[in-house]
C-alpha cells in the first residue's frame, strides 16, 4: 500500500516538472500531473529504458535515474500531445509512424515485394 502512495506522489512530481518544462502547467491540475507522470513513465520505460538500461517508477524503482527516465518519458508524452493539437502536427506524426513502419517491415522481414525492393534501393537508406 505504501508503494502505491509513493508511486502516486512520484507520478505527480514527475508530471508537474514535465508540465513546467513543456509549459502546460496552466492547463492541467493535480490529477493531470499524476496521469502525465504515470503514463510518461510507461512511455519512458518503452523508449528510454532500453537506451539507458534504467528502470522507471512504474517498476518500483524510485532512484534518481528512474525518476529522470520517467521525466523524459513524461516530457516526450507532452511533446507528442502538443503535436496532436493541430492538423499539421497530426500529419507529421502519421508520416513519421508510416516511415518507421515501412522501414521495419521491409528490413526486418526481408520481404521480396516490389515495394520493399524499391525502398531498399533508395540511396540514403542504405
Amino acid at each position: 500500500m505504501i508503494n502505491f502512495i509513493i508511486w502516486i506522489i512520484a507520478g505527480a512530481l514527475v508530471g508537474w516538472v514535465a508540465s513546467l518544462i513543456m509549459r502546460t502547467n496552466k492547463r492541467q491540475g493535480l490529477i493531470g500531473d499524476i496521469i502525465v507522470g504515470i503514463v510518461g513513465a510507461f512511455v519512458g520505460g518503452f523508449f528510454l529504458s532500453p537506451l539507458f538500461n534504467v528502470s522507471t517508477i512504474n517498476q518500483g524503482d524510485f532512484s534518481l535515474p528512474a525518476l529522470l527516465v520517467s521525466l523524459g518519458g513524461a516530457v516526450l508524452l507532452l511533446a507528442i500531445s502538443k503535436l496532436f493539437r493541430n492538423v499539421s502536427g497530426l500529419l507529421v506524426v502519421v508520416l513519421v509512424v508510416l516511415i518507421i513502419y515501412t522501414y521495419y517491415s521491409c528490413w526486418t522481414i526481408e520481404s521480396t515485394s516490389g515495394f520493399c525492393t524499391a525502398i531498399r534501393g533508395i540511396p540514403f537508406l542504405k
